[in-house]
Parts: C-alpha cells; structure tokens; sequence
C-alpha cells in the first residue's frame, strides 16, 4: 500500500468515526445543558465552593463567573510551580522560574497549553496531575459553558438570562469530560501509553546506551488533553514521544478525541435552538473547511519538488516514521483547526506550504471545526457577520434564527474578530524590531520571521503549538506570550457573551419570503467565503513575508 492510498484511508476511517458518534454524543451534550437536575456529586461540588446552582445569571454575572473562577486558577497554577520544590513526588525537580511559571500557569488555564519548557525535566507528578491535568479538564469545560450561553442566547427571547455559569462548568467536566476522558485513558494504555507514578529509571536505547526518564499519568492526562482540545505534553516531544503516542492506531484515535466535542456541539446547538437543520448548516461549513485543509496539507507534503522527497516518496523531515506524511498531516490540520495544540511531527520541519497551512489553520480562529466549545461560538460569530453581510447585499434588516442582527449585535462580533489578529500582528511586529527577541530565532529570512509569526499566532488563538526552532524559554517570550495569552482568551468571551446577552433580551421576529435560509447549502457556502476572506485580507500581507514567501522559493 503506497503512503498516500494510507494516507487517504486514514482520513476515510477518521471521517467514518466521527460520523458514528456525532448523533450520539450530540444528543448527549443536549441533554446535559438542558437539564435541570443534580447529580449528587454535583450537589457536593456546588456546596463545597458556595455556588447556587439553580439562580439564572445574566451576561455579565456568568462573565464574572467565567473570569473569578480563571483568575483563582492562574494564581493556584502559578502556587504551585513556585513550591514545586518542597512538594513530594517532585522528582528533584526544582521550583519553576517566575516567568515560566506565569506563563505556564496562563498557558493552561486559558486551554492554551503552550510549554516553554521539557516536561519530562522540569514537572514533578504533583505539579503535572494535581495542576497541569485539573487546568485540562476546567478550563475546556469553560470553553464548553460559555459556547452554550451563547446557545441559549439565539434559544431564548425576552429574557437576559443565560443560564448558570457554575452549573454548566460542573456538569460539561463531570457529564462530559471526565466519563469521556477516562475510557480513552483506558484505551491508550491498552495501547501502550503509559500509566505509573515512578520514579527517574534508565531506559535502553535502540542503537545502545541508556537515558533517564521518569514515568507519570501520561495516558489519563493525553486523554484529556485531546478530548479538551488543550494540547500540550508530559513530555517535551509531545505527541510523538512512543510513551504518549505509541503505535498508528493510538495516533488516528487521538486525532478522533481531537475533534469528537467540537463537532458534536453543533448537533447539540441545533437541537437546543429547535432545529436540527442549523447544526447541520454549521457542521457542514466547519466539515468543507478541514476537510480541504488536510487535502491541500497531504498535497503539498506529498507533491514536494526534489530528489529527496521523489526518493522517500514524500516530505518526511520532521515527521514521525511510524505514522508517516498521511497521518501526520492529518494531526497537523487538526491540530491548528482547533485549540489544540498537540503536535506528532514538527511543523517547523514541513515544507514552506505546508507550515503556512498549519499558520492559516489558527489564524481562522480555529472555528473548523476548533476547541472544545470556542469552535463552535467562534463559528457563531462568523455565522453572525455573514448574515450581516448578506443584508447588505439585498438591502434587508439581518436576520439569525430569528433575531435580529442590529448595531449592537454586529459591534460585539466585529470586537470579537478583530482582537486576535491585533494582538497577533502587533507582538510580532515588536518582536521582529527589537534586538532582544530577535536573538532568539535560530533561523534568518522568511523561516525565522514564520517561527515569530507562529508562536504569537498559536497564543493570541489558544493553540499552544510551536514551530520549534525558537527559544522562547525568555524573559520576553514568557511574559508577551502569557498576556497574549490572556487576552486572546477572556476579552473574546465578553463579546461572546455581551452578544448572548444581547440576543437573549430580543423577542423573535417570524420568517418571510426575504429571509435569508441559514439552514440551507447556499447559507454555507456563504459562511465558509467569509471565514476564507476575512482571514485572508486580515493577515496575507504577514504570510506573505513567512511561508509563501519560503514555500514559493522552495
């Protein structure tokens, strides 16, 4: 069998799973935010952190939710790895620095998981399980919650109220991630990841000698890296390392875990606004999107140009030979389509093309299908702006699912699509004029300038990916990254869901003959057209400069 006929039927498989669970788990995620009922582990949660499950909040209160219970996060986080040291179970690993442990802290509680630092040297068992993994499951689940209140915005009408942030963030890790996280660990150590708490060993090495290496709950905390779309690694090769990844089959189904919630909260939002017919609106544009993006991704890393690639059959540099070009494309477009993060080869390492691929990927605002619950809002606003502009071309008062797109609506979606690319485009433009940022790129030209444009692409979107080849283990990396970080993370969501807010206090307005159809193939082509293009006019002038200026060189 030839690597692209593997390659293809890979994808093939990859599609044929998620198929199969999209239905289910759709209706699953449904039931859970439309429930009214307690679990009675639920009950305990909410009476051990003071929460009142049952009282309805407005936008603002479940933004102050959303924001208190992530500011608590990021300073238990940063504890933590400050006190590393004296903790048991460290490993002899000493406290983390004050900036890596900022930037780490922030990194996982914003679902970023961007690591400056080798897992495998610098994390002991308490810091990796009992911080890094707890950031896995919560901050997804607030991912998930405020995607859902967004939901329940275009649902309901004549009411400002949003649902109740701390029910919602209880019940997705509860309902949803933990049962959902614990059978893929299962799976993966059948695998062969693996699961222990021991010590620094030597470990043999194929060509002779040995090498220290410490074990850990690698597989539980893979699992919901994956399924939470986090990212990150227990150790510093991530996805690639045999202990986190083993074998072919392990990588496809971590590819599935990936992208599994973020396509099945479209069932869920189309059950949950009374049409199931929307949902599938939505999944077809996040579905044509990937779709053509690991398309052009194996075409580019299999039709290279030169006599290396003709012999090998393929961009093979920086790729890991047990899953080979096929599948590593697959997980590289998966990867950076969502917030993901987690790597199985080096993007670095892939052809011009082929990295600015994986840039694009994120500078969409990963919403194709994207993270655990910022796929599926970031997709919403874009389904907002293209109705909008639809109504400018007919001349027509925007309408979606029967709300009404005013000056209101349409300034918190505009706020919300222009954060990212600000924040991306101005920290690059700094770290490319300093001297002491620069310093740091361990290549020059168009390569050294896509490393800078990738990691500030990766934070400011919550990816958490790295090109590799830049030392960003910095004073100046840590901090501007970290506030990327944040930014990127918690300013969207108060235009998400002031628009929920918004939405929610409207009374619905019934469909005529102008209406525009969003459930229909036109309304999808439409949207995919304004992801492609809004993209595109935002940041080709910086691709231009980095990958297609090395990709049309090569």
């Amino acid at each position: 069998m030839g690597p692209v006929l593997a390659g293809v039927l890979q994808l093939l498989a990859l599609i044929a799973a998620l198929a199969l669970a999209y239905i289910p788990l759709g209706n699953y995620l449904a039931r859970v935010y439309s429930c009214d009922q307690h679990w009675r582990v639920e009950r305990w949660i909410y009476k051990g952190i003071g929460a009142n499950p049952d009282v309805e909040m407005r936008w603002t209160a479940y933004l102050r939710g959303v924001l208190a219970f992530s500011v608590v996060g990021v300073l238990f986080l940063y504890l933590l790895q400050r006190i590393q040291g004296v903790l048991p179970g460290s490993l002899g690993f000493a406290s983390i620095d004050p900036d890596q442990a900022f930037n780490t802290a922030v990194s996982f509680v914003t679902n970023t998981n961007w690591q400056s630092y080798y897992g495998e040297q610098a994390m002991g068992h308490v810091v990796q399980t009992a911080g890094l993994a707890v950031q896995n499951f919560v901050s997804a689940a607030v991912g998930i919650a405020v995607a859902v209140a967004l939901v329940r915005g275009f649902a309901r009408s004549r009411t400002g109220e949003l649902g109740n942030f701390w029910a919602d963030l209880v019940r997705g890790t509860v309902r949803v991630l933990v049962p959902g996280a614990a059978i893929a660990a299962v799976v993966l150590v059948a695998c062969g990841a693996i699961q222990n708490f021991s010590g620094i060993h030597e470990v043999g090495q194929f060509m002779g000698g040995s090498r220290q290496w410490n074990g850990g709950a690698v597989a539980s905390q893979e699992a919901i890296k994956e399924l939470g779309t986090n990212g990150g690694g227990y150790f510093n090769a991530n996805s690639a390392h045999p202990f986190e990844n083993p074998t072919p089959f392990s990588n496809l189904f971590e590819i599935f875990l990936i992208l599994v919630i973020p396509f099945a909260l479209t069932r869920a939002f189309g059950l949950m606004v009374g049409s199931v017919k929307q949902g599938y609106a939505i999944l077809a544009t996040m579905g044509t999107i990937w779709v053509g993006f690991v398309a052009l991704m194996m075409w580019t890393e299999f039709a290279h140009h030169g006599p290396a690639f003709d012999i090998a059959g393929g961009a093979y540099e920086g790729k890991e030979v047990r899953f080979g070009v096929g599948a590593s494309s697959i997980f590289a477009t998966s990867t950076t389509l969502t917030s993901t993060g987690a790597v199985d080869s080096f993007h670095s390492s892939f052809t011009g093309l082929g990295g600015g691929i994986t840039l694009l990927g994120m500078m969409l605002g990963e919403i194709a299908p994207g993270g655990t619950g910022s796929g599926l809002y970031g997709m919403l606003i874009m389904a907002v702006i293209a109705v909008f502009v639809a109504g400018l071309m007919v001349g027509r008062t925007p309408e979606y699912l029967g709300k009404k797109i005013g000056s209101r609506e349409i300034k918190s979606a505009a706020c919300y699509i222009l954060i990212t690319p600000a924040l991306v485009l101005v920290f690059t433009a700094f770290a490319m004029a300093l001297p002491t940022p620069a310093h740091s790129m361990t290549n020059s030209g168009a390569h050294g300038f896509s490393e800078i444009l990738y990691a500030y692409t990766s934070a400011a979107n919550n990816n958490g990916s790295a090109f590799a080849g830049l030392n960003a283990d910095t004073h100046w990396f840590n901090t501007t990254l970290g506030l990327c970080m944040l930014l990127g993370r918690f300013l969207p969501m108060v235009f998400v869901l002031a628009l929920a807010g918004s939405l929610a206090e409207q009374t619905p307005v019934p469909a005529t003959a102008g209406t525009l159809r969003t459930e229909k193939p036109l309304f999808t082509g439409l949207l995919v057209g304004a992801v492609l293009i809004i993209a595109g006019l935002t940041y080709f002038p910086a691709l231009a400069l980095g990958p297609l200026a090395e990709g049309l060189a090569s």
